[in-house]
């Protein structure tokens, strides 16, 4: 078995919750500015985040509605996303991270798998978690704000709890995120307090985070990238977070030029309008240390094109939902424009040819097999999902074709997986299908990524026509809207007279890229 090891191979993981760590960030300094509302300008220090966590923690055991439970947080980024966040976990609960771009049906879905009792949301997406809720049995509504009718997290604020509510750290499930597969609905990623305090830990001197550290946090809480690297590694380091409730460039520049980032953690799509936008020579930058891409691979170009323009050093990382989600990043010895940095503390990996299952030598292209203390529990009512993702013995098996340099760095080439990566989220091609082939005028459908240099990829469907149906194109992008996020939504639509597939059944869509390329471009 050829094993790359990583250049610091073991580390202390030690015995604390994801929230004692916090904490023992917040006590650092209690006077400083921890989380800037990026819309109001309202700030809050560490004292008074702890205090909130602890009090709401303390609510909401006080009314039985923590320990054990399953909690859902569908709302933006606002600064009490953290306060809910972490009492839910200190007081012995599971969150549930649900995007809050979701239709009714995909939230109702992620309530119900996930087994949730509680969801928390926001005034202006009431109407929807009001429906959603009434499907599932889902019992509690609350709301971060104000609203009629509805009981406020305020109304829960109780005496501090005084300590973390006792839990397995190595087997219970503190944040359950949704991981689209390559089959069906998204599935639940158990992370447990084990394997999110050990990725801090391993980040932690790679980023090298200093007390007054400030970044724009437009990454949304619900996504693993900007829960761990910004919600908590930042406020674990004393640093500051500014939140976007939504990405606006110019709020974006705006905040990162008055607040003086010194950090910035971005995708693609925005490294590209940080490279060539008109509007970002606007704006003072100068106080710019790092930017730090992931969630889907940067061109070598596009990420010097970045550093050139700012004046500050630009690199990427990798990793995934089921990674917690940090397995290799870029840190302060050095760059490679292209790679996605080297194994973070306590992180092997193997290239494995897909065909043979023969691992492969250093500048050679296969999987990518990831083994460290990151590596998720497993995927949630899914056992055999799970053993599909992860060996017996701990290795992941990522789903992305790679090359391992002599160096150590990570290049990330292609995806063995049938996912489409949009703005650095995941859309499951299946899961469209399955929403196209809904509608009574559709006999078959596929679902392919065509790449854009904006999104990364788009979704682009090929539908074929019910006997006696004509498709419409209006009627059918009408009745996706009522049950895909936005994101997960075709972008065109090709009508063929039928899906190529294979012998056992199986869409080749390898012939659907071939024709898609051989359109013309208008």
């Amino acid at each position: 078995m050829a094993i790359f090891e990583p250049r610091v191979r073991e580390f202390p993981i030690r015995d604390l919750s994801v929230t004692e760590l916090l904490f023992e960030g917040l006590d650092r300094d209690p006077s400083a500015t921890v989380l800037i509302d990026g819309a109001t300008g309202a700030e809050t220090t560490a004292a008074e985040l702890r205090s909130r966590i602890e009090r709401l923690a303390g609510g909401l055991t006080a009314e039985g509605l923590a320990p054990g439970r399953v909690v859902g947080i569908l709302a933006p980024n606002v600064p009490d996303y953290v306060t809910v966040f972490h009492a839910v976990a200190y007081a012995g609960g599971t969150v549930t991270t649900i995007n809050p771009t979701y239709t009714v049906p995909e939230i109702a879905y992620q309530l119900e798998d996930a087994g949730a009792d509680i969801l928390v949301t926001v005034p202006a997406l009431l109407p929807l978690a009001r429906e959603a809720v009434a499907a599932t049995g889902t019992s509690t509504l609350l709301v971060i704000g104000e609203a009629e009718g509805v009981p406020s997290i305020e109304d829960f604020m109780g005496e501090p709890l005084a300590a973390q509510v006792p839990v397995d750290l190595d087997d219970f499930t503190v944040v359950l995120p949704y991981s689209s597969g390559t089959t069906g609905k998204p599935k639940g990623v158990m992370l447990t307090h084990r394997n999110l305090v050990a990725n801090i830990e391993q980040i932690r001197p790679v980023q090298a985070l200093k007390p007054g550290d400030c970044s724009i946090a437009f990454l949304p809480f619900f996504h693993i990238y900007g829960l761990l690297v910004l919600m908590n590694l930042f406020p674990c380091e004393g640093c500051r977070i500014v939140t976007m409730p939504r990405f606006d460039l110019e709020q974006f520049l705006t905040l990162a030029q008055d607040h003086r980032a010194t950090h910035l953690y971005i995708v693609p799509p925005v490294a590209l309008a940080l490279a060539k936008h008109p509007m970002v020579d606007r704006f003072d930058l100068s106080s710019l240390v790092n930017v730090m891409s992931a969630a889907a691979p940067l061109g070598a170009d596009l990420e010097a094109a970045v550093e050139a323009r700012l004046g500050a050093r630009a690199c990427q990382g990798y990793g995934m939902t089921e990674l917690s989600p940090v397995s290799h990043c870029t840190g302060p010895d050095g760059a490679r424009h292209g790679a996605s940095g080297r194994a973070v503390p306590g992180t092997f990996c193997r290239i494995v040819d897909p065909d043979s299952g023969r691992d492969l030598p250093a500048g050679s292209e296969g999987e990518l097999w990831v083994r460290g203390p990151q590596v998720m529990k497993g995927y949630l009512n899914n056992p055999d999902a799970t053993a599909a993702c992860v060996s017996e013995d701990g290795w992941l098996r990522t789903g992305d074709l790679a090359v391992i340099d002599e160096d150590g760095f990570l290049f990330i080439r292609d995806r063995l997986k049938e996912l489409i990566k949009y703005k650095g989220f995941q859309v499951a091609p299946a899961e469209v299908e399955a929403a196209l082939n809904g509608h009574p005028s559709v006999a078959d459908a596929a679902v392919i990524g065509q790449p854009d240099d904006e999104a990364g990829e788009v979704p682009v469907a090929f539908v074929v026509a019910a006997p006696g149906a004509e498709i419409d194109e209006t009627a059918l992008r009408a009745h996706v809207d009522t049950c895909l996020a936005h994101y997960k939504q075709p972008v065109d639509y090709h009508v063929v007279e039928a899906i190529p597939k294979s012998a056992s059944g199986k869409i080749l869509r390898r012939l659907l890229r071939d024709e898609l390329a051989a359109v013309p471009a208008e």
